[in-house]
């Protein structure tokens, strides 16, 4: 017992050995006093995936998206089916134009941005580097061949075109990533997007890639036409010597008919070879047009704007998805945690490991007794009044309990913490007190030898105690204050090489329990931690039984095991356990 915590507020929760079933199915109550319990794990992960991803929204260079519309004209004739399939595929086409690399190449080119350093890296970049690597190809090398070859402008100009194609290909493979072409619907109206670092930078690549997708398709229908008029003007040609061969025959025959069938036969010939040379000349004509004046296939319809928003990072997005990932991992670390975690925080813990009768939960609170803790008994101001309220409210539960051990003979009583800080000395002297409100003649002993805070507390200036009585039983009168007419306290008295637990055992001494049963109806005996002293162990076997004191969330369930089979071992009865220091809401 200390004089700066003093437990107020309890939860007493007394259950058999084989109240709860280990393998019993999870119920809500356990969720929730999981949750309660674990609660701080969830959020301190989730917190942290959360500033991860505001470090990442706050850092991320952010990516503006602008878009430019075409519509196209297919050129497709047909049935109505023949129509949409040939639709269909003339559109697939001008898509897969778009995204080729002549027109991402032209752009590049157009707008410089194989020399703009801000969208394209300038050095080889990590892949490339591991990929030189894995291939045995080194930089450095490369560079020390390349200064062996020479250092005349004619070696350097070369390796410096290398060099530039290099970051040319580069910038190429960068815009293919970061532009998307696709069609709207079932239209015929195609959708440029271009993504960059600001939004004057995607509006331009949008607008230039549309014009140099209408380039492209331009100059593949003139170079269309081109071949096509080249193949026209062979033909027209044969057609001319054909026809001319023609009218010569026919002239050569008309000069001297004799065949009146074969006139009409030739001329036949004649005027449809006529006619297919006009028809090719024609063509021709309108060929040599389409090469003079090519008209696209494609036409913008809506420029790209200035985009009023970052693409990304979409920061309402990456907040959602870092919060949804922290609570699940938040949740995994918990129940880890929680499967794993050894120290005492429910009380079926110690029920099922130790097949105790009982054991009770003691809450933990500032409230003091008259401004000291235990202090008014030895001013002799006890009253009926006062200690009909007690600083452990719960205790009464518990008192409840040892009076019922007490109608089975069992009135000697040691309070034994496992741990020093575990309350075995305030929950002592709180058991006092109620076992001598009920009218019961209560001896409460002080043998912590190790940490003796009763007497200092109740009795500091005591001359006798616990280790004279040893010496003297006569002095037990003497040694034994009366702090209530039902109840005395028993210092500890100068300890000196042998704590008194230990000469107690021996059974060679002046005080005997069995005497001291004659004149008091409970005694209650403060024992030293189980850790701290080898006490417990001498003394357990001469008492009636002990009740172990714990801490909630700081003893663990195999310290505390251990200190049971222990006792038991050396022939002491365990009565139950005490879980002190508990959360006022805690549910077993």
């Amino acid at each position: 017992m200390t004089s700066s915590t003093i437990f107020s507020g309890v939860s007493p929760i007394s259950l058999p050995a084989a109240a709860t079933d280990g393998n019993s199915p999870l119920t809500l109550r356990d969720m929730l006093f999981f949750l309660r319990m674990r609660w701080r794990w969830i959020v301190a992960t989730t917190l942290v995936f959360l500033a991860m991803a505001g470090i990442y929204v706050l850092s991320a260079e952010p990516t503006f998206v602008a878009s430019t519309q075409l519509v196209i004209f297919p050129q497709v004739s047909g049935t109505e089916a023949q129509r949409s399939f040939a639709e269909d595929a003339f559109i697939e086409g001008q898509l897969e134009i778009a995204r080729s690399s002549d027109v991402i190449s032209e752009t590049v080119r157009a707008l410089g941005l194989d020399t703009d350093p801000d969208f394209v890296d300038q050095a080889p970049s990590l892949q490339d580097r591991a990929k030189n690597w894995l291939m045995g190809i080194s930089s450095e090398s490369d560079t020390e061949s390349q200064e062996a070859v020479g250092t005349g402008p004619r070696d350097r100009q070369p390796q410096q075109q290398i060099e530039d194609g290099r970051i040319h290909d580069r910038a190429v493979a960068t815009l293919l990533n970061m532009m998307g072409v696709r069609r709207i619907g079932s239209s015929t109206i195609i959708e440029i997007s271009a993504a960059a670092s600001t939004p004057h930078q995607a509006v331009d690549i949008a607008d230039t890639l549309a014009r140099q997708y209408i380039q492209k398709n331009i100059a593949m229908k003139a170079n269309a036409s081109r071949q096509y008029s080249e193949w026209l003007t062979r033909f027209v040609s044969e057609q001319q010597r054909g026809l001319a061969e023609a009218a010569s025959a026919l002239a050569s025959f008309t000069s001297n008919p004799r065949d009146q069938f074969k006139l009409a036969e030739l001329q036949s010939a004649t005027d449809a070879r006529r006619a297919l040379y006009e028809n090719t000349l024609n063509q021709l004509t309108e060929a040599r047009q389409r090469i003079t004046y090519p008209v696209s296939d494609a036409t913008i319809v809506s420029r790209a704007t200035l985009p009023l928003s970052k693409a990304r990072p979409r920061s309402a997005l990456i907040i959602a998805f870092a919060s949804a990932v922290g609570l699940g991992v938040g949740l995994a670390l918990a129940m880890i945690r929680h499967a794993g975690d050894r120290r005492i925080i429910r009380p079926h813990q110690i029920a099922e490991a130790g097949g105790l009768p009982f054991v009770t939960l003691l809450a933990t609170s500032r409230r003091i007794r008259n401004g000291h803790p235990a202090r008014f008994l030895a001013a002799g101001t006890g009253s009926s009044s006062t200690a009909a309220n007690p600083v452990i409210p719960g205790m009464a539960e518990l008192s409840a309990t040892v009076v019922g051990l007490r109608r089975k003979r069992r009135v000697v009583i040691g309070i034994v913490a496992v741990n020093p800080g575990g309350g075995a000395s305030t929950i002592a002297c709180e058991l006092a007190v109620l076992s001598s409100i009920s009218g019961a003649h209560t001896l409460l002993i002080d043998a912590a030898a190790q940490k003796s805070s009763l007497s200092k507390s109740i009795a500091p200036h005591s001359s006798t105690g616990l280790v004279d009585v040893l010496e003297n039983g006569e002095l037990i009168q003497a040694a034994a204050l009366p702090l209530t007419p039902t109840l005395k306290f028993l210092p500890l008295g100068k300890v000196e090489a042998v704590t008194p637990a230990i000469r107690l055992s021996s059974r060679r001494t002046q005080l005997s329990f069995a005497e001291l049963k004659k004149e008091f109806d409970a005694i209650f005996v403060d024992i030293s931690a189980f850790s701290a002293s080898p006490d417990a162990n001498a003394i357990a076997p001469e008492l009636d039984g002990v009740l172990v004191v714990t801490s909630h969330g700081r003893t663990s369930i195999d310290d505390t095991m251990r200190v049971i089979d222990t006792l038991r071992n050396v022939g002491a009865e365990i009565l139950g356990a005490i879980i002190n220091h508990a959360p006022k809401r805690i549910e077993s």
